[in-house]
């Protein structure tokens, strides 16, 4: 069968239909129709499809919350000591290093102290003008008994001997404070520690030069014993959350170092101001340590249980939005209807927020995409422009 070729006319036409259909406009759906505003209300027409990306939750009434709040773990000052030297001095030999448990009266570091020296000379002086005034006295008594001298002298003899000896004990008492119990002059000054704990710090070296006036607020101790037992947990609250803490409140504390692992304690002070620079409320707690698992500077979340009294509702957190300087929400009053509303809050939490007012139990909140309801209010909340402002219309 011969092969038929088609002619120049049957193909030029074939390829204007082609490009005439390829330039032809694709037929456009007709936009949905925009929202009905009326003052707070929004109206949407039925199977508008932003109505799919709106759903709304019912709102509840809230009962208690767990409430988080940012906390730290520091040493149990009741059970901590803090040593600095009494006295300058160079230090010879140090005997305990961190770690290591010591009781009352172990030494932790000897320090060569001149002027702990002039304490213990003082002493011994103390000693040999007691035993001056006590021969005195004696001798001024059998001169009384014999006639010899007046009462006068064997009172004065008898003042004398009182007064050394009260110097006595003062000088005693302020060298036994600080290690030494004999009346030997060794310059030798013991820092020696008071409580039964552990060593956590340690802030010499051998040889170094200390000083009485290297103490206080922000410089570091010789030396820190504490007992990890018990630990403190500070903790920071809003001012909203006053009344959520208070001494014997219990709480939870959670760390991130220690996934699973469960700490409870109750808070045992709380302080009567806000901090000017964080703007809040400083919480002590306590918490049991005897497992030693918390370690001191460690940082840890405190959960509180919050009540809230019969009246007050709970909605999620995302259901909320700010506009016109006050908290408002949208709510659902029939198929494809919206209202906006504003609400006064009592707690604002990550995930959930607890409303005083503007709401009424079973109310339908949106609970995501409020913006794109918001935007809708913004055309008609924009005031018009004064004539006499703008200076439009107005006589020159």
């Amino acid at each position: 069968m011969p092969l038929r070729i088609p002619s120049p006319s049957s193909v030029l036409i074939a390829s204007l239909v082609l490009i005439a259909g390829c330039n032809e406009a694709p037929t456009q759906q007709a936009a949905p129709a925009a929202p009905i505003v009326q003052s707070e209300k929004l109206r949407f027409v039925a199977d508008h499809p932003h109505l799919k990306l709106l759903p709304v939750q019912g709102v509840k009434a809230a009962t208690a919350i767990s409430v988080e709040l940012p906390a730290k773990l520091v040493w149990n000052e009741d059970r901590t000591q803090r040593l600095y030297p009494p006295f300058a001095g160079r230090v010879m030999s140090i005997r305990a290093d961190v770690g290591q448990k010591v009781s009352p009266g172990t030494t932790l570091a000897l320090l060569a102290s001149p002027d702990f020296g002039q304490a213990q000379s003082d002493t011994a002086k103390a000693e040999a003008d007691v035993a001056l005034a006590q021969k005195t006295l004696r001798r001024q008594s059998e001169l009384l008994e014999a006639g010899i001298v007046a009462r006068k002298d064997f009172e004065l003899a008898q003042a004398e001997s009182q007064r050394a000896q009260a110097e006595l004990e003062r000088a005693r008492a302020r060298t036994r404070l600080y290690g030494s119990n004999s009346s030997s002059i060794n310059q030798q000054l013991a820092l020696s520690s008071s409580i039964n704990g552990v060593v956590v710090e340690r802030n010499l070296n051998p040889g170094q030069e200390l000083r009485p006036d290297q103490s206080g607020p922000g410089i570091p101790a010789a030396f820190v014993v504490s007992d990890p037992g018990s630990l403190w947990v500070q903790i920071d609250a809003r001012e909203s959350e006053l009344g959520v803490l208070q001494p014997g409140t219990p709480f939870e504390l959670q760390v991130a170092a220690l996934q699973g692992q469960r700490f409870f304690g109750k808070v045992i002070a709380a302080s009567d101001f806000i901090d000017p620079l964080t703007r809040t409320v400083k919480y002590r707690g306590l918490i049991d340590n005897r497992e030693r698992l918390l370690k001191a500077e460690m940082l840890a979340t405190a959960k509180v249980e919050r009540p809230f009294k019969e009246g007050a509702l709970s909605i999620p957190a995302s259901a909320l939005f700010f506009e016109d300087a006050s908290h408002q929400v949208f709510v659902r009053v029939g198929p494809g209807e919206f209202e906006r509303r504003k609400v006064s809050l009592i707690h604002e939490g990550s995930q959930e927020v607890i409303v005083g007012s503007g709401l009424q139990p079973g109310d339908q909140v949106v609970t995501n995409n409020v913006l794109l309801l918001a935007r809708q209010f913004r055309p008609f909340d924009v005031k018009t422009p004064n004539p006499a402002e703008t200076g439009v219309g107005t006589a020159k």
